[in-house]
């Protein structure tokens, strides 16, 4: 056995998966920058038995999502950034049939290289065993990072996240005010403001366009304002002996004065 089939071997294990027809491994990991007989269309076919078997995923696992949040979840499952770290996981990059150029230019680094690869194996896996096999490999590599996501959280934006929030615990819509602008008008650095009196929070975020700016704030403020309602028991409590000690101060106060007056 030959070093690039030991290889593609070491590749395949971690798939879960033996090719029955090699050829189609091969060319699920070569890049058009190396060949004609290229990974695109593989990566096509991927892309679409992918979807499915995810939304199934998800349509079996949380019953009580309605088709906006199964959406929501699928597209940031399927989205590059999750399969390029699934390539990360796979290696992927080891197996790379790159040309001189995305060679030097360090193709097998990238993320859109790594995740088209990983959709075009996927492809590759169901053309060699069909449709079975291909929902085998997606839901060994899927399940563990459904165990660990937040279905109520993932992909939502950190403004909604924070309106969310502060909706669950009756607090008033944080204020989000634009407090200054750098840079000329092509490239512009945007700083905002974002409140939330009830919490006395005051934060301020910054980023290239007012959106993100306001997102930047938004964030900070999540963080702040989960970080305040962890500790409110104590903080209460902290209050209330404080009010407690005030009052008996005035008491004694009124007492002495009263005494006072007797005398």
């Amino acid at each position: 056995m030959s070093k690039t089939d030991m290889d593609l071997s070491l590749l395949q294990n971690r798939l879960g998966h033996q090719f029955s027809n090699a050829a189609l491994l091969r060319t699920a990991l070569t890049h058009r920058s190396h060949s004609s007989a290229h990974n695109e269309r593989l990566e096509f076919l991927g892309d679409s038995v992918l979807n499915c078997v995810v939304a199934t995923l998800l349509y079996e696992r949380y019953g009580e999502l309605d088709e906006g949040d199964l959406s929501r979840l699928r597209s940031n499952l399927v989205k590059q950034q999750t399969l390029f770290e699934i390539a990360q996981k796979l290696e992927i990059s080891r197996f790379l049939r790159l040309g001189e150029g995305e060679l030097k230019s360090g193709g097998f680094r990238r993320p859109s290289i790594l995740a088209d690869t990983v959709e075009a194996l996927l492809g590759a896996i169901f053309l060699d065993a069909g449709f079975n096999a291909a929902s085998g490999v997606i839901r060994a590599l899927y399940i563990p990072i459904l165990d660990t996501v937040d279905p109520q959280t993932l992909g939502k934006d950190a403004k909604t996240l924070l309106q969310e929030y502060l909706q669950g615990r009756k607090i008033a819509l944080p204020q989000y005010n634009v407090v200054a602008t750098h840079g000329a008008a092509h490239d512009q650095q945007f700083e905002v403001e974002c409140l939330i009196p009830k919490l006395e929070i005051q934060v301020q975020g910054a980023g290239g366009s007012r959106r993100a700016a306001e997102q930047a704030a938004a964030k900070k403020a999540l963080d702040e304002a989960m970080a305040v309602q962890i500790k409110p028991p104590a903080t209460i409590k902290r209050r209330k002996q404080q009010g407690a000690q005030l009052k008996l101060i005035g008491i004694a106060t009124d007492q002495s004065d009263f005494s006072t007056d007797k005398a």
